[in-house]
């Protein structure tokens, strides 16, 4: 049994009965996205930036151990060495493993961490059920909003790996194919001007980068009504834009050039077919173009006599989207696809699109106190931002005032891009 720091009983309330149903419902579907997986699957890595799928399971659950069980006090770490183990970076719990070489860790094996998660469940379940300290109901919150970004990385770290593989072979060969849709001619919409508050400054959870809501002043733009496509990007493969240096940033050039791109990640060298999560399959010519970086992204915009938006920018037009509209991980698809709906599309779901914003604190921002507050604030250096979350992005995870971010070369992700001009 474990006994709660305080001496008092605390009773669960209603906000910690459904705080113990989302825990069940997330870290469930967690292991739901494992089920075409065998055990040899999720050990490997095929890229310093990706994590093996076994990593991501018992990291997860490690958060879970470290930031609320371990802080009752009669808790006893169930295997005290995984503590370096599966540490990612926080570097004010101590040591880990290096990141680069998780794809070393053969042991615990698949089942020793599917037991381990399983146990950790059983005692969190117990907690919760028992009632939580209100700052411990915080941390579980962002626990699971936690999972939910390691089951998008879960899912993009596989697809890395399996198109590493000779057979390039499917996560899961039955997922559905994209509905039929087109590509509607693209048109400018005007967006807000002058003064627009942005960030987050709701009751409901947030993450710390998305706050505080401040204002900011907006000069007369145009946002695109939909994402580029993948028969805009091939106009621009075919019209030689990999090979002209002009209209890319110089660090672009030398890491296009040094990589050898010609074309986004996972296409076929001819253009006409591209590696999917179901397997490799036609391009489809309507669905959003993804797996660029931030290089390719304002590349292309260049070369459409256009430019990528600021962040303030694509929230402020964002603001009123309706997630219901997009496709995310509940869809089943896993991949971006055309629709057929009118106006902006879009916004949510299918790709995250790059901005033309540094990732940096807003005005106001602080790093909060203790470990967790590693979790966003020292990464605000050299990574540009991304809006609006992907075809992987679990639905309940996603807002209008979500920041995302990665560095300029990375394009394993599913990553698009919108088009912006001055009015």
């Amino acid at each position: 049994m474990i006994t709660p720091a305080r001496s008092a009983a605390l009773a669960p309330s209603v906000a910690a009965c459904k705080l113990a149903q989302a825990y069940q419902r997330v870290r469930s579907r967690t292991l739901h996205l494992c089920r075409t997986l065998r055990p040899e699957d999720t050990v490997a890595q095929s890229m310093a930036d990706a994590s093996p799928t076994k990593w991501h399971l018992a990291h997860t659950t490690w958060f879970f151990e470290e930031f609320v069980l371990s802080r009752c006090a009669d808790y006893t770490l169930l295997h005290p060495s995984w503590r370096y183990l599966f540490n990612s970076y926080y570097q004010s719990v101590g040591p880990m493993h290096c990141r680069a070489a998780r794809g070393l860790i053969t042991r615990p094996d698949w089942s020793e961490v599917l037991a381990y998660r399983a146990r950790i469940d059983e005692l969190m379940q117990e907690r919760l059920e028992r009632g939580l300290e209100p700052q411990l109901e915080t941390v579980v919150t962002l626990g699971l909003h936690h999972e939910q970004q390691h089951q998008e990385l879960l899912l993009t770290d596989i697809k890395h790996l399996f198109s590493r593989h000779p057979e390039e072979p499917a996560y899961d060969p039955h997922l559905p194919r994209p509905d039929p849709g087109s590509a509607r001619a693209l048109l400018y919409l005007p967006g807000p001007d002058g003064a627009i508050a942005i960030g987050h400054d709701g009751a409901d959870f947030s993450f710390d980068n998305e706050r505080p809501r401040h204002t900011v002043w907006l000069a007369p733009y145009q946002l695109a009504d939909r994402p580029v496509s993948n028969a805009e990007f091939r106009e621009f493969v075919l019209d030689g834009g990999y090979r002209t240096p002009t209209l890319w940033l110089s660090e672009g050039w030398r890491c296009t050039e040094q990589s050898r791109w010609r074309h986004p990640l996972y296409w076929s060298d001819d253009l006409q077919s591209e590696f999917t999560l179901g397997g490799r399959r036609d391009l489809d010519p309507h669905a959003p173009v993804c797996h660029i970086s931030y290089y390719e992204a304002d590349a292309f915009a260049r070369w459409a006599q256009a430019r990528l938006p600021t962040e303030p920018e694509w929230e402020a037009l964002a603001a009123d989207a309706d997630p219901a509209r997009g496709h995310f991980q509940e869809s089943g698809r896993l991949q971006p696809c055309a629709t057929a709906c009118t106006g902006l599309r879009q916004m949510l779901g299918d790709v995250w699109e790059w901005t033309a914003s540094a990732y940096v604190g807003y005005p106001g921002f602080r790093v909060p106190p203790g470990a967790l507050g590693e979790y966003n604030g020292k990464f605000m250096c050299g990574q540009w931002v991304l809006r609006g979350g992907s075809c992987a992005t679990p639905l309940g995870h996603i807002r209008t005032t979500y920041r995302n971010f990665f560095y300029p070369p990375d394009r394993w992700q599913f990553m698009g891009l919108r088009l912006a001009r001055d009015a």
